[in-house]
């Protein structure tokens, strides 16, 4: 990508919370990537949500440590990146689930909102699939109010929901397998259910600047991706080099009941 071209993705960025759609990888790579996932998930069982999936999967963690994708992400939080965390969303065809308007930062106990997250696309995500749909602007608005609801069919933990979100202004993302977008953790967002006839897969990735720090505890982790560290305020995952070590995978679900505790998910 040309400076030019990134400039403009840091100007729309800043203005409007988010970036879509951004072209990353080919489609018969992305495509490459699915069937790594789905050949995984035969075995391991399903892969959806399972938290720092880059520390036992080969597959996310060269996908989110791209030079096109830091590249991107330099544009909107600096040169010194540090690579959070890393999870698969899945909606299955015919599923009724579903995300209500919410804003990312309100669960994750970070001291500043230097962070951007990645959506990239291994699947076709379209209006049926229940692509994500941004609120231009909203991150400008700081923390809004999220009340609990009941709904068995939301994703988020309680069914956490911004009301009186004009719908009307936002503005849907679809996006075609190897494209990603990229929105800042204060913008308001929110899918529908897939009633499409393929899943919807998208890789989700959380980049921090390195100054950041978590606020719920000190035994947060992340790994430096790009640049320098100074503050060394986390300390450091050990990404993938074999899929599935069994080290590894029992790391990664001490992780993951961390990082849960630290949202308030189940």
């Amino acid at each position: 990508m040309s400076p030019n071209e990134l400039k403009f993705l840091k100007q729309s960025y800043e203005t409007d919370g988010y970036v879509s759609p951004v072209d990353i990888i080919s489609k018969q790579y992305a495509d490459k990537h699915r069937q790594q996932m789905e050949n995984v998930e035969a075995n391991f069982g399903k892969l959806h949500y399972l938290t720092k999936v880059h520390t036992i999967l080969r597959s996310p963690w060269k996908l989110a440590t791209l030079p096109a994708v830091l590249d991107v992400v330099e544009q909107f939080i600096g040169s010194n990146i540090l690579l959070h965390n890393v999870t698969y969303i899945v909606k299955e065809p015919g599923s009724e689930a579903h995300v209500s308007w919410h804003q990312d930062l309100t669960y994750w106990g970070f001291s500043d909102d230097a962070q951007v997250s990645m959506w990239l696309a291994l699947s076709p995500a379209t209006q049926e699939s229940g692509c994500m749909r941004m609120l231009p602007g909203s991150h400008l608005q700081g923390r809004l109010r999220h009340d609990p609801t009941n709904d068995e069919s939301n994703v988020l933990f309680q069914g956490q929901t911004v009301r009186g979100v004009a719908d009307d202004k936002s503005v849907l993302c679809p996006l075609r397998p190897g494209q990603a977008s990229f929105h800042h953790g204060w913008t308001l967002h929110s899918s529908t259910p897939n009633t499409s006839t393929d899943r919807r897969i998208g890789l989700n990735v959380q980049y921090l600047a390195t100054h950041v720090r978590q606020t719920r505890h000190d035994s947060d982790t992340a790994i430096l991706v790009r640049g320098e560290d100074s503050y060394h305020h986390f300390s450091e995952n050990i990404p993938a080099w074999s899929n599935l070590d069994p080290v590894a995978v029992k790391r990664q679900q001490e992780l993951q009941d961390r990082y849960r505790k630290i949202t308030g998910t189940p």
